[in-house]
C-alpha cells in the first residue's frame, strides 16, 4: 500500500502542481485548503491530468478539531505544509493577519501531528528569510533576517520548527521529528498540459501572472517596480524556478523523509536554479517566445523588495538528488499556454 501525504493548501498554485507530481510518483494525497486564494477546480484538473482525485477537505489548518479528524481518518505518513498568506506588499499592510495565519496554522498542525504520531514535515519556506543579502548566490548557512512581515513569519516558523527536535532530545522521544525546510525562490510557469496554473483571486502580487494577465488583455499594463537597482538593467533580479521543477523537489523531500536515508532533525534546503534573471529580461523573453506584446511602465520601488536574490542549489542536489530541468523559455511558454487557454483562470465568467 502506498504512503498517504497530507498537503495543506493543496488547491493553491504550488500545492496543485505538487499534488500532480505526488500522485504520479505513486503517493495517495489528502488536501486541506480553505480556498481563500485558490479554487476547488484546480483539484478537478489534477484529477484530469493524473486520473486520480486527491481527497479534498475544505477548511482551515487552524481548526484543530478538523485537522485531528484528518489524522484519525487517514493513515498519514508525512505532511507538506503550504497553507499560508504569501504577498510581501500585503504583509506590510496587514502584519497581524500574516502572523496569525502563518504561525497559527503551523502551531496547530504540529500539535495535531504530534498527537497523531506523524513527525515527517516538509515546510514551504522562502528565500525571503535571507533578507537583503550581502553575498550571492545564497547558501543555506548564511545569516537569516527578513525585510517584511511575510518573510519574518517564515523565519519565525523555521525557528519554531528547529525547537522540535531539541524537545525530542530533552524528552528522549521515541519518534523524533524530521523536518525539511524548503526555501524556494520565485516559482513561475504552469503544468505543460495548460490545465493548472497560477490564478490569483485579486490583483496578482507576483510578476509572472501579472505579465500573462496583461498579455491576455485582462490588465492594461505591467508596473515594473524600480529601475534603479544595482543590477544588469536596473530592475530587480530573481531566481525564477519552474513550478513543475519545484513540485518535483517536494516529492524528493517526501521521498527522503520516508527513506532509510532520511534527514534527522531540521534541514534547510534551497530550491532554485542558481541563475538570476531581471524583471525586464523576463518580460522581454515572454514577449519574444510567445510573440505577444507586454506593455509596461516603470513604477517606484515597493517596500520590502531587495535588488537581487538567487540560490546556490548544491545542497538540494546532494541531499535530495534534485536539480532543475526547465529553463526561462519553458517557464514563459508554459505560463502563456495556461493563461491563453484559461483567460479568466479557473472561473468560467
Amino acid at each position: 500500500m502506498s504512503n498517504t501525504i497530507l498537503v495543506t493548501g493543496g488547491a493553491g498554485y504550488i500545492g496543485s502542481h505538487t499534488c500532480v507530481e505526488l500522485i504520479e510518483a505513486g503517493y495517495n494525497v489528502v488536501v486541506i485548503d480553505n480556498l481563500s486564494n485558490s479554487s476547488p477546480e484546480a483539484l478537478n484538473r489534477v484529477e484530469k491530468i493524473t486520473g486520480t482525485a486527491p481527497v479534498f477537505i475544505e477548511g482551515d489548518v487552524r481548526d484543530a478539531a478538523l485537522v485531528a479528524s484528518i489524522f484519525s481518518q487517514h493513515q498519514i505518513s508525512a505532511v507538506i505544509h503550504f497553507a499560508g498568506l504569501k504577498a510581501v506588499g500585503e504583509s506590510c499592510q496587514m502584519p497581524l493577519a500574516y502572523y496569525d495565519n502563518n504561525l497559527g496554522s503551523t502551531i496547530t498542525l504540529c500539535q495535531e501531528m504530534e498527537k497523531a504520531g506523524v513527525k515527517n514535515l516538509v515546510f514551504s519556506s522562502s528565500a525571503t528569510v535571507y533578507g537583503d543579502p550581502e553575498t550571492l548566490p545564497l547558501t543555506e548557512d548564511l545569516p537569516l533576517s527578513a525585510t517584511n512581515p511575510y518573510g519574518r513569519s517564515k523565519l519565525i516558523v523555521e525557528e519554531m520548527l528547529r525547537d522540535l527536535p531539541e524537545a525530542d532530545r530533552l524528552t528522549e522521544a521515541e519518534l523524533p521529528w524530521a523536518v525539511i525546510l524548503l526555501r524556494y525562490f520565485n516559482p513561475v510557469g504552469s503544468h505543460q498540459s495548460g490545465l493548472i496554473g497560477e490564478d490569483p483571486k485579486d490583483i496578482p502580487n507576483n510578476l509572472m501572472p501579472y505579465i500573462s494577465q496583461v498579455a491576455v488583455g485582462r490588465r492594461e499594463k505591467l508596473s515594473v517596480f524600480g529601475d534603479d537597482y544595482d543590477t544588469i538593467d536596473g530592475t530587480g533580479v530573481r531566481d525564477y524556478i519552474h513550478v513543475v521543477d519545484l513540485a518535483k523537489g517536494h516529492v524528493k523531500a517526501v521521498d527522503n523523509l520516508l527513506s532509510s536515508e532520511a534527514v534527522t532533525g531540521v534541514e534547510a534546503i534551497n530550491l532554485g536554479t542558481g541563475n538570476g534573471t531581471s524583471v525586464l529580461q523576463l518580460v522581454n523573453t515572454f514577449a519574444e517566445v510567445n510573440n505577444t506584446p507586454v506593455p509596461y511602465e516603470i513604477a517606484p520601488r515597493r517596500p520590502g523588495d531587495v535588488a537581487a536574490c538567487y540560490a546556490d542549489a548544491t545542497k538540494a542536489k546532494q541531499l535530495l538528488q534534485w536539480e532543475t530541468e526547465l529553463d526561462i523559455a519553458a517557464m514563459v511558454k508554459d505560463t502563456w499556454h495556461w493563461q491563453s487557454s484559461n483567460p479568466n483562470g479557473y472561473s468560467e465568467s
